[in-house]
């Protein structure tokens, strides 16, 4: 649920999120190992939409528990954002 949730609201994502909250969420992402350093580091480099768009491809890939925690975080980390998406 938690994938598709994600996957129907990635372009708003990717045109809407700010830089300071992927980095937030890429933050916790790290501590939850559901991303690892390198994974971390290649993203450093990007434009933000493009960091968007790597950040919750990636996720999606890893599958539900992963697409959770980034929910979880991200309604957290923004949650007018989230509300705004319908991910609460």
């Amino acid at each position: 649920m938690e994938e598709e949730k994600l996957f129907s609201v990635r372009t708003e994502f990717v045109s809407r999120v700010s830089t300071s909250v992927i980095r937030d969420l890429l933050d916790k992402l790290l501590q939850e190992r559901v991303v690892n350093s390198g994974e971390m580091e290649s993203l450093q480099e990007m434009a933000r939409a493009e960091k968007a768009r790597e950040l919750i491809d990636m996720v999606l890939k890893k599958g539900q528990p992963a697409c959770k925690i980034l929910i979880d975080a991200f309604c957290e980390l923004d949650p007018f954002l989230s509300e705004l998406l319908q991910l609460k």
